[in-house]
């Protein structure tokens, strides 16, 4: 569990907060296997005795005051009794995890019998789009066949499609078997038979040990459905457009509630794949994509605040469904066709899954991204709870979960992975603030009740993987991390102790809330607005602007931060927030879905990919087997004056290795498999949540202009996407200005 906060040193109270003009809040990345330092946790087991405040109900930790029959709660200060047993067992304190350690992780007892926990098999079910092409059905038979190389043996796999019917495949006999199901075109319609009765789920999840070869003949069945098919489909929609054949709600509800039947009994946790070529367009949960075009601008409406909301509560609704039924939705979309992302991403982010994006079939990441997604561990049935000392509190929470309706500051996360991040506000709830004395520090605990899979092979008796080698068990754990902040005495303190990082996370969240509720032009104003009055309470608090009879006399406005190196990046954070997709207005031609995907994608990242995607980390190389500078801005200015043949630029998502003009020919072009440069570069890609795509390019040989996209310090911000000798200089002295006229106010 890794947790970071946007400073280390706690504002003393409301006034040293308003003061400071600092977001204050931490991130949290709970199923990471280490913490921010790279230390595991310590591991124990009977998670269920671990003693709880009678008041406040946090677990025992290591900063709370231990007696023998008592200890004092390190959040609220209750005194608590300790039973028998307890009082014995924390006399010795080597022999019990949480008085070794902050950071404990414990096994807990599983309700429901042995044999119920036995039969817990991982179910993965993929429903794939027809009512696509050649190319797309081809890039998902790769994909699948590599999830298949991914999954463990015990687990079950089924095969479903759709279109204007649903099919669903029995992998388990010699020759595949699909039975179909027709849509009811109308939007309200429901299918006139069960999927159970039409086949039952014993047939369609068919086990990948003894069937992947089956599995694999039925995927090369797969074919998109005919001009001839669909005309009959089609039908008359809203003001007469004809709809294609493109069912997508009917087919996700009918799955949901087929696998939901045995919730508990066949399986723990279900994940559904589903890949689409395009909008739905037929049946109940169809969109109506017309509402991205030209009709925005005859009828006067705002397009950014138009296409960010759902046009309809189907997919979010259903969502709700799919977690009381324990099924996780990922969404694969792959097309540059308007899909209307922002009514359907509830299903994948409230669900527990994720929203992948790809534009084209040809360079697409997808297989590797399945891959990638299935090989590393997760854990579902999630309950993320964040208590804190009674001096501060939490005000809101970020990140994709669904809130407990009747307990405070609990999250629901179905399915969760180990780069899954969540983000909090703090505030004060009153005047007083923290004590100053360091004998009652700020203390907040952080406890994640989660369960895993555990496959055969990694269960400790033997007699019992010899009688039951295919099954998996469940282990219900709960991982507790509690930690003390110290607090900041003076404003020096508080900006010294800023991770600019996690400011930025802070800031994304609030950014993408605020373009939801009031459109992207809201959140560009906020982030401005923000970096304006920071820096006006920075130079007031750091005395560089003087004043006499209430009016400001004097001052040289210090933009850069130059006295705290912690504060220093913030402005080219903003700067390049500001010039990332994710703001742009959309008559500058940013894809409604695009901007959709990335406000999924970095509401789930933890800081320091948040931080690459927003402004890339570029370095640069003597040779490919020598660093030369290890840290450049995003300039062009910065590519000259270093005087280096080759630069590698990390943008999270995409990975450019570019050869200078002026390079030596003789040096290697790509590099070298064996370099130091490409053992970066490998690295890299390992610790990604998802694939990012490599790219070489030789500078006056190929087209360089996607590695100068990215050098956006000469680049305005004034929305025109024009390179200009403006750009990050001229903001600083745009926010200078601004700055000076709100001190004047």
């Amino acid at each position: 569990m890794a947790v970071r906060a946007t400073v280390s040193r706690f504002p003393l109270d409301a006034d040293a907060q308003e003061a400071g003009g600092l977001p204050w809040g931490i991130t949290v990345t709970p199923f990471a296997t280490t913490d921010e330092n790279g230390n595991p946790p310590a591991y124990g087991s009977n998670g269920h005795l671990l003693p709880r405040c009678e008041n406040c109900w946090a677990y025992f930790n290591t900063y709370c005051d231990l007696e023998q029959w008592a200890w004092s709660c390190s959040l609220c200060g209750t005194v608590n009794g300790l039973s028998s047993q307890d009082s014995a067992r924390y006399s010795n304190p080597q022999s019990c995890a949480e008085m070794m350690s902050s950071f404990i992780d414990l096994e807990m007892l599983v309700d429901g019998s042995e044999e119920e926990a036995m039969q817990a098999r991982p179910v993965y079910v993929a429903a794939v789009d027809l009512s696509s092409s050649e190319e797309f059905l081809e890039l998902i038979k790769s994909a699948l066949l590599a999830a298949l190389e991914a999954l463990g043996p015990g687990s079950l796999f089924g095969l479903a499609t759709f279109s204007h019917k649903i099919g669903l495949y029995d992998v388990q006999g010699p020759i595949p078997v699909v039975k179909n199901i027709f849509i009811p075109p109308d939007a309200d319609g429901t299918l006139q038979i069960e999927l159970e009765d039409a086949m039952p789920l014993s047939s369609f999840l068919a086990p990948v040990e003894t069937c992947k070869d089956r599995i694999a003949s039925a995927l090369e069945t797969l074919k998109p459905t005919t001009s001839w098919e669909r005309t009959p489909a089609a039908g008359q929609g809203l003001d007469g457009l004809l709809l294609g054949g493109r069912g997508f709600g009917v087919p996700m509800e009918a799955l949901i509630n087929y696998l939901g039947s045995e919730y508990g009994n066949t399986f723990a946790l279900a994940r559904v794949f589903a890949f689409l070529s395009g909008p739905p367009d037929y049946g109940a949960g169809q969109l109506d994509t017309r509402r991205y075009g030209e009709q925005y601008a005859s009828k006067r409406e705002d397009a950014d605040r138009a296409l960010l909301p759902p046009q309809t509560p189907f997919y979010k609704d259903l969502a709700a469904v799919a977690v009381q039924s324990g099924v996780c939705v990922d969404i694969f979309a792959v097309t540059n066709e308007y899909t209307d992302l922002a009514s359907l991403k509830f299903l994948s982010i409230e669900s527990g899954g994720s929203l992948f994006l790809y534009s084209n079939t040809d360079d697409s990441t997808l297989p590797q991204d399945m891959y990638r997604m299935l090989s590393r561990p997760y854990a579902f049935g999630c309950v993320l709870r964040l208590r804190t000392s009674s001096e501060f509190k939490h005000s809101r929470s970020y990140g994709h979960f669904f809130a407990d309706p009747q307990y405070e500051n609990v999250q629901h996360i179905i399915c969760c992975d180990s780069y899954a991040t969540y983000a909090y506000d703090f505030d004060f709830p009153g005047t007083d603030g923290f004590s100053r004395h360091a004998s009652d520090p700020p203390v907040l605990q952080i406890a994640f009740q989660y369960t895993v899979v555990v496959p055969p092979e990694e269960l400790a008796s033997v007699e019992l993987i010899s009688s039951s080698r295919s099954r998996h068990s469940l282990k219900r754990r709960i991982r507790i991390r509690t930690l003390q902040y110290g607090t900041a005495g003076n404003i020096n303190e508080l900006y010294d102790s800023v991770d600019s990082e996690v400011v930025l996370s802070i800031l994304v969240h609030k950014v993408i809330s605020a373009s939801l509720e009031e459109g992207v032009r809201e959140g560009r104003m906020l982030l401005h607005d923000w970096l304006v009055i920071l820096t006006a309470q920075f130079n007031d608090a750091c005395k560089l602007v003087h004043y006499g009879n209430g009016n400001l006399t004097s001052y040289q406005i210090d933009v850069a931060f130059t006295q705290y190196p912690q504060l220093q990046p913030l402005p080219r954070l903003v700067f390049a927030l500001l010039r990332n997709p994710l703001l742009w207005f959309h008559e500058e031609g940013v894809h409604p879905d695009y901007r959709i995907y990335l406000q999924c994608l970095f509401s789930a990242l933890e800081p320091s990919s948040l931080h690459r995607s927003v402004y890339p980390v570029l370095e640069s190389y003597a040779t490919p087997d020598k660093q030369a500078y290890p840290r450049h801005s995003l300039s062009r200015a910065a590519l000259i004056t270093s005087g280096s043949p080759i630069f590698f630029l990390d943008a999270f998502t995409t990975l450019i290795v570019y050869y200078s003009s002026t390079a030596d020919p003789t040096l290697p072009f790509p590099p070298p498999h064996d370099c130091q440069l490409r053992t970066t570069i490998n690295k890299l890609k390992q610790e990604r949540s998802i694939t990012p795509k490599l790219i070489f390019i030789r500078g006056g040989q190929d087209d360089a202009s996607l590695f100068e996209n990215y050098l956006i310090e000469e680049q305005d911000v004034d929305g025109s996407g024009l390179t200009s000798a403006r750009g990050f200089v001229s903001f600083l002295e745009e926010i200078s200005l601004s700055v000076s006229e709100h001190m004047k106010t």
